[in-house]
């Protein structure tokens, strides 16, 4: 894994399919510009997921970009996902590594500087820090001070992808704040023209990312 991978990363959301099917939409971000996807699946049953997982993998190796399962290890594991990203309540980050091998990529939720810190002493290869804007998906989820956001991009070496509510219409407010990139959910699939949104939010990234 590179940090350019991780430039505009699609965070897959079922919430608005209509009448398209989810690969139907990844296959729109990735030709917007997406960099990495990862499968976020809170209610499919196993099958249905491991289904979904593995033809959404075969369509990232076309398109040449990493493919992530969230939360589980064992299924990317077994379809051989490019990685995991893991939540602080998850899978321990040493056990995934054991399970994945060295190559996999990690990636770790951290929303306070001493997660972050021992995320990155235990082996992860890039952190997810938010909700920088709030969040669409997580209602639960509290605003990250820009600072916070900063602060933890600075304390560790690792790179760290800024999530949370992040639209091609807010993302500009980020700037300057030393992430890799940035995670979006609704920001690129609640867009009417995914492929249009998508690649108006990888070009504001581009701009406020630092050379």
């Amino acid at each position: 894994m590179n940090r350019e991978q991780l430039k505009l990363y699609a965070v897959t959301d079922r919430s608005w399919l209509g009448n398209e099917t989810l690969y139907e939409q990844v296959e729109k971000a990735l030709k917007g510009g997406a960099t990495m996807v990862q499968l976020r699946e809170k209610e499919l049953d196993e099958a249905a997921f491991r289904k979904e997982a593995e033809e959404l993998l075969k369509l990232c190796r076309n398109y040449h970009v990493p493919f992530i399962v969230n939360d589980n290890v064992e299924l990317a594991k077994s379809i051989g996902a490019d990685g995991v990203h893991i939540g602080q309540s998850d899978m321990e980050l040493t056990r995934a590594r054991e399970m994945l091998g060295q190559d996999a990529i990690i990636g770790v939720t951290a929303k306070t500087v001493e997660q972050a810190k021992a995320a990155e002493t235990g082996g992860a290869d890039y952190l997810g820090s938010g909700a920088v804007f709030g969040s669409s998906t997580k209602l639960d989820a509290k605003p990250m001070d820009h600072a916070l956001l900063q602060e933890i991009c600075e304390s560790v070496h690792i790179p760290v992808v800024a999530i949370g509510g992040i639209t091609g219409e807010n993302v500009m407010k980020l700037t300057g704040r030393g992430m890799a990139g940035v995670a979006a959910v609704s920001g690129i699939f609640a867009c009417p023209d995914i492929e249009a949104g998508t690649r108006k939010l990888r070009e504001r990234v581009e701009q406020i990312l630092e050379p």
